[in-house]
């Protein structure tokens, strides 16, 4: 298992080591002590599974507020995505940035999103599946969002045509309008 840190700091692409033969493939897709003995240290209570039939949807940008915040791993088992994590984190020198970057079944990457950021993805292919693991359950009353196309934010997604977006999505609130409770450190 190889963790690659990025420009926003707590967010990490994870390469999983997969064993590859004749007969197919084998990896670890998690393993608590591993994650632990390189610096992450998350107890995980859920895990969740999505599924997007058409290319070009898109979920998100979702967070939960304090004291509900979520961290998130996340990979894709079928077909691919363009995943994203904003900082928003009040005080953080990149507070309003964003990183992105594909995942696929067949890169096997994860990315690993702290408490403090919201997640967003785009199916850059029909028949997608997405699995996550979380830190703490879902919660209706600390449920928020940010739109997905505030210019202040800027994403570069990677489709052109008009996403595919939920009705909650599509009203979502610009950054600056956002309800955020998450302070650089604390």
């Amino acid at each position: 298992m190889k963790l690659i840190n990025t420009e926003l700091d707590g967010v990490i692409i994870i390469e999983p080591t997969v064993h590859g033969d004749h007969r197919g493939w084998f990896m670890e897709t998690y393993s608590d002590s591993r994650l632990k003995a390189l610096g992450i240290d998350i107890t995980f209570v859920q895990d969740n599974h999505s599924f997007s039939a058409s290319k070009g949807t898109l979920r998100g940008l979702h967070y939960q507020l304090n004291p509900k915040a979520q961290s998130k791993l996340v990979r894709c088992t079928r077909g691919s995505i363009f995943d994203v994590a904003v900082d928003i984190r009040k005080g953080s020198s990149t507070f309003g940035q964003w990183f992105g970057v594909e995942l696929t079944e067949e890169n096997k990457k994860q990315l690993f999103i702290p408490q403090g950021f919201a997640h967003g993805f785009m199916t850059l292919t029909d028949d997608v599946e997405v699995q996550y693991k979380v830190d703490e359950g879902y919660s209706q009353a600390h449920d928020r969002g940010i739109r997905w196309n505030d210019l202040a934010i800027n994403i570069q997604w990677p489709e052109s045509a008009l996403p595919i977006l939920s009705e909650k999505d599509e009203k979502a609130p610009l950054l600056e309008e956002a309800e955020v409770n998450f302070m650089m450190g604390g």
